[in-house]
């Protein structure tokens, strides 16, 4: 179980999104799309085609 702060955001990326991106891909949605830095303290959640798995 992970511990979330009350002032923590979880962000859930909208789409499906391809998970063999490495954490540089994943990081450049985070830019890209999102429009966040993600090197904050918040959450970015990203799933797959199928919508059956989580990243």
């Amino acid at each position: 179980m992970i511990a979330l702060g009350e002032d923590t955001r979880v962000y859930l990326a909208l789409g499906a999104t391809d998970m063999r991106k490495s954490i540089d891909g994943l990081a450049a949605l985070v830019v890209d799309v999102l429009q966040q830095d993600p090197c904050t303290a918040q959450v970015f959640v990203f799933c797959n085609r199928g919508r059956d798995k989580l990243e």
